[in-house]
């Protein structure tokens, strides 16, 4: 999944330099508008993340630790 997950931002990262290109240009590249790649871009990011969360090993997981009061003696 880790893969996917770099994939899936190189594709997000690719459509947002899409985005300012067109932006620039002022006009659609290959009939898609700077919001379409926008779009595109957040999505693909927000994918990215979701598969990030949802199938992290378990085994890499933290237990949490409170050290609200200060080295105990």
């Amino acid at each position: 999944m880790r893969t996917t997950g770099i994939v899936l931002i190189c594709l997000s990262a690719l459509g947002f330099v899409l985005a300012v290109i067109s932006s620039l240009l002022g006009g659609p590249i290959a009939g898609v508008t700077a919001e379409g790649f926008s779009y595109g871009s957040a999505n693909l990011a927000l994918i990215a993340i979701v598969l990030a969360v949802f199938f992290k090993p378990e085994g890499k997981q933290k237990k949490a630790t409170s050290n609200l009061t200060g080295p105990s003696e």
